[in-house]
């Protein structure tokens, strides 16, 4: 592997405040619960944004696509392989954005996609490891987020979303918590 993905790879890790670029190596920082916080409000408000945006023309195209992932989310639920739960979760979140075809939310969603993927990836672990059970209410709400969408209700869609945000961030921050 090129070391150049790798540069990169820290640089966006020390740009948010997740390491400490140093003279012979990186120093771990972490994530801390405000940090959390501040990253579920900023995906909250562009997701938010994004799906009420959409709610105002068919999205069949999408929802196709959302269904997929969800698919996927169950198929790797089935083998248990949270790391493509994870993938497959932020995919969902990530097709969303990109459907909106809005720059600037597509540049700020990029910026701090890493760092979701991060958490996801620390918080999927802990629910297929502690209480596997706990990813089905998951996948239910992404389906609720498709029924939202598909109804194209504007209120409907906020509450889903809203609901979502909620609890990812309860289980999130619970998570990372506990590992501490």
């Amino acid at each position: 592997m090129s070391r150049s993905p790798i540069r990169e790879a820290l640089r966006t890790l020390s740009n948010e405040g997740l390491i400490d670029l140093q003279r012979m190596g990186a120093v771990v920082i972490g994530l801390t619960t405000r940090d959390l916080n501040e990253l579920y409000d900023v995906r909250l408000l562009l997701e938010h944004f994004v799906l009420e945006r959409l709610s105002e023309v068919n999205h069949d195209s999408l929802i196709k696509k959302l269904e997929q992932s969800i698919d996927q989310m169950n198929m790797a639920a089935k083998y248990d392989d949270y790391v493509e739960f994870a993938y497959q979760d932020l995919r969902f979140h990530e097709l969303v954005i990109i459907e909106a075809d809005h720059k600037r939310i597509l540049k700020l969603w990029e910026s701090i996609r890493e760092i979701i993927l991060a958490a996801l990836l620390i918080t999927t672990e802990k629910r297929f490891r502690d209480d596997k059970a706990a990813v089905l209410p998951l996948i239910k709400q992404h389906h609720e987020m498709i029924k939202a969408l598909k109804s194209q209700n504007t209120e409907r869609i906020q509450d889903e979303v809203k609901r979502h945000f909620e609890d990812t961030r309860n289980t999130i921050t619970a998570s990372l918590l506990n590992e501490a």
